[in-house]
Order: structure tokens, then C-alpha cells, then sequence
């Protein structure tokens, strides 16, 4: 609501609100004007700040008091400015009606009113804005260095957003916390990882009760085991084993290949590898119980890496490759440089699972709207699972999807490392690199299919081009392949 508004009475007076305007005790300028100073009280005091002055245009061009006693404007004034706190009141929050004491109970407080149903018919004459419209424009804004509409909007997104509603709600709140920290150049700050354990914590949920991570590890697994069914010694390359649930099923199934399992060896490769001790203890201990032979190695780099001769190797690239700096961000391109290095170890497959969205060089305002569709997708399809109460599920899109849409927001250059690409430029990428693509596995599609039963019938696999996708309706979310 605008903090300059205008009355007029039939003694031809108005009160002019300005904030931080100065007010004046005498004539001014030696105009015919009465200019007496008053208090101005915003609708929202914490918002906004000033004073409020009466003019008076004397009838006769002299200078003269009005003979509407200061007394009466005073009080009209007053009362109007409380039915405007009312109304403001009314238009913000939940209205709940007590028939039996004739008020309307506004949020936590009453509100008097003489007229209940003229009341609520202003109200629900005054259309409600869309949040994913406000949430455009303050973008917008804010592209355009617009900061104070920004910051408008940005208090209004405040009452329209919540970590408990809806899913446009619960997405709304965390990409305001990303406009908030881009306009106050914070994002770094705020995108950090919650501690290891709780990080895996929130990751195990996250896979059980989505199928987006089942769908590439599965996807993944069956094409290493097609590419690997008859070797004897395999072994793989994670660069994201994360708690490495993904190589259960694949342990499993290679333990009843007729002739016996294979010998498995698996690399985790993490910037610290202290974290993985547990991981690879809870694998081998697998194993064991499955008479697979099985070791487990940690990497921090690939640099220091070495294949062992004999055997066949297959690398695993599953939501990691678009945290890896392109050619946009360093000369040094580590996105490529990774992809070389690995063709140069000649292995047998390589599978590549990545988020089907495109924000990497996107500018900033398109690269918003990008996020918005992506995600507003990815938290419908969580609301059918979880409650939206449910202490679980905040948890979860708060540590596992909101950093993700903070970063994407609110940082740049080094600091932005949610970069993700289509399936067409990773395409090109591999191609670049040498690679050349291979079938993904017609048994491994039925699985998928068979798996998304068990979630909802809107979200959907299809095969193009040699790869996978999962969507959530019309939206592609998660795109698969394989090359060689």
C-alpha cells in the first residue's frame, strides 16, 4: 500500500502523507497556505517513516484557517487511518467469522467492524496476487538493479511464502532466501553442507521417498552390469558415492550371475576420505554375506588413480559432473579435463546421470525462471509423498533441494556449483572427449517402469535418443546414458 494518499473534505482540505517529509509550522514560502504539522502513522509502522501535514486553500487566496476545528480533522483523520489499519488487516490475514458476537477474527486478533459482510465483500473484491507472478517480477527487479521494488516485493513475498504449504509456497520461501542473499551478496555464506552424517541422513530419505535417485542409479547399474556380464574383474569408478546405496542392488545381482560373481573393486572419490570408512565397511560387509569378492579403495583426486591390470573398468558419473567448473567459469575447464582423463583409462562403459535443466551460463533472470519450472516440478512431486507437516520432508527439501536453489540464485563464478545442462551439451561434451554412446539395457527400462508404479502414474520414463528421461508430467527432470 502506497504511503502517500490523499483526503479531502467539503471545506476543500487534504492531508498529503509523505514519508520522511519534513514538516512546516508557519506559512510557507509565503504561499496562501496553511501548513500545520501532525504525526503520520503508517499502516505498518515497522515499513515506513515520516510526518503528515494539513493544507488548508483559503477560498479568497488569503492566508486562513479552515472552520473545520483542528479538533474534528484530527479525529476523522484517526478514524480513518484505523479503518484503514482494519482493512489492511483484514487483507492479510485468515478471516475466521464469530456470528454469534457479530466480529471477524483476523490471524490471532478481533477486529471490530459495524458491517461484517460490507467488509468481506471489499476483500474478496481485491484479487489476490499469484506468488509465482510476484516471485518473477522481484527477480526481475532485481536483474535490473531495481532495489527498491525489489524490496517491496521481497516484504510481500514474505506473508505469501511458507516451509509448510504448498508446493509453490515451500520452493517460494527458499528461492526468496536466494533473492534476499543475491541483493545482499550473502549466497556463499548460506549454501553450506550440514555436517556428514546428517547430510547422509537427509540424502537416505530423500532416495526413499523420491525416484529420482533410484531411477539414475538404477538406470547406471544396469548399464555396467550389461557392459560387464561376462568379466571377471570389475571394477568401478564413483566420483559421488555419497553413502553408496546405489552398488547394493548391483552386488546383489552380480552375486547370482550363473558361473559365479565377479571380483568387484570400487573407488570413492571424495574431498575427504574419512567420510567414506563407513561407507565401504557397510559394502564389504554386503558382500561378504553374498560370497561376492569385493574391495573398496578411496580417492581424492583423480590424478592419483591406477588401474590394476586385468581388469575392466566402468565409471560412474551420477549428479556430479555439473558441480565440475566449465570453460565459463576457468580457463583450467574442469568439466572437460575430468571427461579426457578418463578416456585416456580406456574404460569399458561410462554412465552419466544428471538433472535435465539448464541453468550453467544462463543469465540470471532466465536462469531464475529455469529453477522456478524445475523445481516447482520436483516439490509437486515430493507433496505426494510426505505431508506437508511432516518434520521429515522440511527437513529434506531444506538440506537436499534448498542449497541447490539458494546457489543457483544468489551466487556467481566460483561460488555458484549448481551448473547444470541439458542432455544435448553433455552429449557433446562426451563426443568431444571421444567417447561414443552405448544401449542402455530394454531390462533395466521395464524395472523403471515398474518402480515409478509405486509413486504416481504422473511421473514417466521415456527412451529417446539412445537415452532415459524421468519426468513429473509434461517436465523432464533426470536424463541417463551410457557411452564407451
Amino acid at each position: 500500500m502506497s504511503n502517500t494518499w490523499y483526503y479531502q473534505s467539503t471545506q476543500e482540505y487534504e492531508v498529503l502523507c509523505k514519508p520522511q517529509f519534513q514538516a512546516l509550522d508557519s506559512i510557507s514560502h509565503g504561499s496562501n497556505l496553511y501548513i500545520k504539522s501532525e504525526p503520520y502513522c503508517p499502516l505498518d509502522s515497522s515499513s515506513a517513516s515520516g510526518s503528515c501535514t494539513t493544507i488548508f486553500n483559503s477560498p479568497n487566496g488569503h492566508e486562513s484557517r479552515s472552520p473545520v476545528t483542528e479538533s474534528c480533522v484530527t479525529d476523522d483523520l484517526n478514524e480513518f487511518r484505523n479503518k484503514l489499519r482494519q482493512l489492511e488487516s483484514v487483507m492479510l490475514s485468515d478471516l475466521y467469522e464469530d456470528a454469534e458476537n457479530g466480529k471477524l477474527l483476523v490471524g490471532n486478533g478481533i477486529v471490530e467492524l459495524p458491517d461484517i459482510e460490507i467488509w468481506k465483500e471489499m476483500v474478496e473484491g481485491v484479487p489476490k496476487r499469484d506468488l509465482k507472478e510476484v516471485l518473477i517480477a522481484c527477480a526481475n527487479a532485481v536483474s535490473n538493479n531495481e532495489v527498491s521494488t525489489a524490496r517491496f516485493l521481497i516484504s510481500e513475498l514474505q506473508q505469501m511464502v511458507s516451509v509448510a504449504g504448498e508446493p509453490i509456497q515451500r520452493l517460494g520461501a527458499y528461492m526468496l532466501e536466494g533473492l534476499v542473499a543475491r541483493l545482499s551478496c550473502s549466497g556463499s555464506s548460506i549454501c553450506k553442507e550440514p555436517a556428514s552424517d546428517d547430510l547422509l541422513s537427509y540424502t537416505n530419505i530423500l532416495y526413499e521417498i523420491c525416484p529420482y535417485f533410484k531411477f539414475g542409479y538404477m538406470s547406471a547399474n544396469g548399464a555396467i552390469a550389461e557392459a560387464m556380464k561376462d568379466e571377471k574383474r570389475i571394477h568401478i569408478i564413483d566420483f559421488r558415492i555419497v553413502q553408496g546405496s546405489q552398488w547394493v542392488p548391483l552386488i546383489q545381482a552380480f552375486a547370482k550371475r550363473p558361473g559365479g560373481p565377479p571380483h568387484i573393486r570400487i573407488t570413492g572419490f571424495h574431498d575427504s576420505t574419512s567420510k567414506l570408512h563407513i561407507v565401504g565397511k557397510r559394502l564389504c560387509k554386503l558382500a561378504k554375506a553374498y560370497n561376492v569378492p569385493f574391495e573398496f579403495h578411496t580417492e581424492v583426486g583423480i590424478e592419483s588413480f591406477r588401474a590394476q591390470p586385468g581388469e575392466s573398468l566402468a565409471v560412474n558419473f551420477a549428479f556430479v559432473l555439473h558441480r565440475m567448473p566449465d570453460e565459463s567459469v576457468s580457463t583450467q575447464n574442469h568439466r572437460d579435463r575430468v571427461l579426457r582423463l578418463v578416456k585416456s583409462m580406456n574404460p569399458k562403459v561410462v554412465t552419466l546421470v544428471e538433472q535435465e535443466s539448464n541453468t550453467n551460463t544462463a543469465p540470471f533472470y532466465p536462469r531464475f525462471l529455469e529453477a522456478l519450472e524445475y523445481y516447482h516440478a520436483m516439490f509437486e512431486s515430493i507433496d505426494i509423498t510426505l505431508p506437508r507437516q511432516h518434520k521429515k520432508r522440511i527437513n529434506v527439501e531444506q538440506h537436499c533441494l534448498a542449497r541447490d536453489v539458494v546457489n543457483i540464485i544468489a551466487c556467481e563464478g566460483n561460488e555458484r556449483v549448481e551448473r547444470h545442462e541439458l542432455l544435448g551439451k553433455w552429449k557433446l561434451r562426451f563426443s568431444m572427449a571421444g567417447f561414443s554412446p552405448s544401449p542402455m539395457s530394454p531390462v533395466v527400462n521395464g524395472t523403471i517402469k515398474r518402480l515409478l508404479n509405486n509413486y504416481s502414474e504422473r511421473y514417466r520414463v521415456e527412451e529417446r535418443d539412445g537415452a532415459l528421461y524421468l519426468g513429473w508430467m509434461n517436465r523432464d527432470l533426470v536424463a541417463s546414458c551410457a557411452w564407451k
